[in-house]
């Protein structure tokens, strides 16, 4: 077997919620993850561009992974010295990979919802180049694709068995058995702008913190 199998988790956090955190630290448990690092995205291609400042997702997610040391966060898409355009997730796993090496098991963690995306990405069928991908069932998306060529890609990729993710450096599909956790950083932001609270939705100092900076009309 390969070197322990550690994964990049990519998001906007805006912000972030146990939607994020619920899921990821029981795909580390199913799968054998040995670490999990929390990648928030600069300049997302594909969404509205968040509300929060940078450094206010990034101190977010500073506080609701302290106490986890199977979660860290990584800052690379936010320290690019090039910070005026879109963070392609192709070219932050061809530098992830360059930097581990050919031999370590690297995998990459998607919800369904972006899974079903993957079409509209950069050079996304050589995502598999790289890494594995993991994906995260999300409320309200269809389990299969009518994109035939994703159908296909997925079908050639996809493997049920946990241990092809650790003999093998990259190029596997995993759908994992996590939680379904039916919150969302849109359904957050639109609570809070109402003056409803989301407490049970948010890591306690996740939650003092918006309140304390007002941050989403709180």
């Amino acid at each position: 077997m390969t070197n322990s199998l550690t994964a990049l988790f990519g998001g906007t956090f805006d912000p972030i919620h146990y939607g994020h955190l619920l899921p990821a630290i029981a795909l580390a448990k199913e799968i054998r993850l040995s670490h999990v690092s929390l990648l928030p995205n600069h300049i997302p291609p594909h969404k509205a561009q968040p509300e929060a400042t940078t450094n206010q997702r990034v101190e977010m997610i500073k506080l609701a992974i302290e106490n986890d040391p199977i979660l860290s966060i990584d800052m690379r898409e936010i320290t690019k010295s090039i910070l005026d355009r879109p963070s392609y997730t192709i070219e932050t796993l061809q530098a992830w990979r360059v930097e581990n090496g050919a031999s370590p098991g690297l995998a990459f963690i998607l919800g369904q919802d972006s899974l079903l995306s993957l079409p509209t990405w950069n050079n996304w069928q050589t995502l598999l180049n790289y890494c594995h991908l993991l994906i995260c069932r999300r409320p309200g998306y269809a389990e299969t694709t009518n994109d035939q060529a994703l159908k296909e890609w997925i079908t050639q990729h996809q493997t049920k068995n946990i241990d092809d993710l650790h003999r093998h450096a990259n190029g596997f599909i995993y759908f994992a058995n996590t939680p379904l956790e039916d919150i969302s950083a849109t359904e957050i932001r639109d609570k809070i702008s109402q003056k409803q609270s989301c407490e049970s939705l948010l890591p306690p100092k996740v939650w003092q913190y918006i309140q304390q900076h007002h941050l989403y009309g709180a």
